[in-house]
């Protein structure tokens, strides 16, 4: 079964929060500046994600950020 995607943001902190599945501990790990992906330190699995300075990336539509992280999504 798939796992839910939860999204929050923090607009005092400009920070964009996304999890992966139910809460879990993590470690976070940068991985470009203001990236951090959060990582359960028993198995390696990715649980979420945050983007610190959230405005300063994103200002624009237009602007893209990519990152190097590889995912699969599905619609259940």
């Amino acid at each position: 079964m798939g796992k839910e995607i939860r999204m929050s943001y923090d607009d005092e902190g400009d920070i964009l929060d996304i999890s992966i599945g139910d809460p879990k501990k993590a470690v976070s790990k940068e991985v470009e500046d203001d990236f951090f992906l959060r990582v359960n330190p028993a198995s390696g699995e990715v649980v979420g994600f945050s983007i610190l300075n959230f405005r300063k990336w994103f200002r624009d539509a237009k602007d893209i950020k990519t990152l190097p992280i590889k995912a699969e999504l599905a619609i259940s």
